[in-house]
């Protein structure tokens, strides 16, 4: 039985595995599904303008075309917002930037082709940065419209916590899955580097860009990654039966502000008291330099990905773009391989760390999202993860104090997805409970 509510204009409200449940048993239909999204666009985009291209006749003819043949895959009939990073073969892409406009690819991005034949429907193009950097695009955050959603999933993330889409793709190359997930307060899936294939998508840093996703629940982003990876089992997360081993660490303590640490202190009280051994683990000092590591390897190979760019547009390029393209330019290549070199000896030390916990828990950003003017916000406490390759989940849980969303990221050893997965589900349902 589906837990559907009774009314047709609440379905956009469920969450992803209760509306698969529905549509897998017929007890829904994927054009009612579309249609509660599609109305709920209408109602929240004017002011949150999270979509760059929804076309509905497109949308419903998709839907429709589903109901009348069988189930497809886990994805069946669910909407899903596609972030305008992604080729699409049938809607336009254009990167977030002005040299694109218009641009029409011929094919899609390799998980937009899976989300396809696992039987989602595609509402449309999420906004983005420019080029998945800085460059803020016009969306606002869903919680109070004064403040960014962050970046680069900008759009993903407030369309998932406009109820307007229950799963939405993203990616990061710094913060930008988890960032805009926790200023909007939903949960973000930056899987480990390479589980999810990114051909198709514009890249911007080939050892660092991965491709995760976004939804309301924990169960939501690993059914969507079960359909992407090709690891079903995502879809079935194991049930926590021994006291899990959580670690607590604060890189960039220092410029935390006052609410994520009192979400730090939350979170290891309730956790403790729900049977888990939460333990301080202290950073070593040069987690400092990780972070300068992640910042100088994105700026060379960003001057390099974007190279046609840069030599037949460069005035279409934002110049916080341009800056971070002549860092890339001027840095000499030693000193790059060098980064690469330690991030791998860095890497080779984390069997011994993973040996003392699950999983990590750690801030997302710096607190709650700040003013719209001010930018999309500090990527400092996700850039050494992302470095590292490591899977990582928002858990979205308390607020701030203007009432915006905080919470925390798991972060959990290389490959370690499933039990990731498992292990923020279980930390989420002790902290909202």
């Amino acid at each position: 039985m589906t837990s559907a509510p009774a009314l047709a204009s609440d379905i956009h409200r469920l969450s992803a595995t209760e509306l698969a449940r529905g549509l897998h048993s017929r007890s829904l239909s994927a054009e009612a599904v579309a249609r509660a999204c599609l109305a709920r666009v209408a109602e929240r985009d004017g002011e949150l303008q999270a979509w760059v291209h929804v076309d509905e006749s497109q949308v419903l003819a998709q839907a429709r075309a589903l109901d009348q043949g069988p189930v497809r895959g886990l994805l069946h009939g669910l909407p899903v917002g596609v972030k305008d990073v992604f080729d699409t073969h049938d809607m336009p892409t254009q990167y977030g930037s002005p040299i694109y406009a218009g641009f029409r690819p011929r094919a899609d991005a390799a998980p937009v082709a899976l989300a396809r034949e696992a039987g989602a429907v595609l509402l449309g193009k999420t906004a983005t940065t420019e080029f998945s950097t800085f460059q803020a695009s016009p969306t606002r955050n869903p919680r109070n419209v004064k403040h960014t959603p962050g970046g680069s999933s900008s759009g993903s993330c407030a369309a998932v916590g406009a109820d307007m889409v229950p799963l939405a793709f993203g990616a990061q190359t710094a913060a930008s899955i988890i960032r805009p997930a926790a200023y909007c307060g939903v949960v973000g899936y930056k899987p480990t580097y390479g589980l999810i294939s990114g051909v198709g998508v514009k890249p911007l840093s080939h050892t660092l860009d991965t491709i995760g996703c976004v939804a309301r629940t924990v169960d939501d982003v690993a059914l969507f990654a079960a359909a992407l990876s090709g690891d079903k089992t995502l879809a079935d997360l194991p049930a926590i039966h021994q006291p899990l081993r959580i670690g607590l660490c604060k890189p960039h303590a220092d410029q935390l502000l006052p609410e994520t640490h009192t979400a730090m202190e939350l979170a290891a009280k309730q956790l403790a008291a729900a049977g888990a051994k939460v333990v301080e683990i202290a950073l070593s000092p040069d987690h400092t330099q990780l972070t300068q590591a992640h910042i100088d390897i994105m700026a060379f190979e960003t001057a390099r990905a974007l190279s046609d760019e840069r030599l037949r547009h460069g005035d279409e390029i934002s110049a916080g773009l341009r800056g971070v393209i002549d860092k890339g330019l001027q840095m000499d290549y030693a000193h790059y391989a060098a980064q690469l070199r330690y991030v791998e000896e860095t890497r080779a030390t984390l069997p011994a760390l993973y040996a003392r916990c699950d999983v990590l828990l750690a801030p997302s950003a710096a607190g709650e999202a700040p003013l719209f003017e001010s930018g999309t916000g500090d990527p400092a406490w996700c850039r050494m993860w992302t470095l590292l390759g490591l899977p990582c989940v928002h858990l979205p849980f308390t607020q701030g104090p203007q009432g915006l969303p905080v919470g925390l990221q798991a972060v959990g050893a290389l490959h370690s997805d499933r039990t990731t997965l498992a292990a923020s589900a279980w930390m989420l349902k002790q902290l909202t409970a």
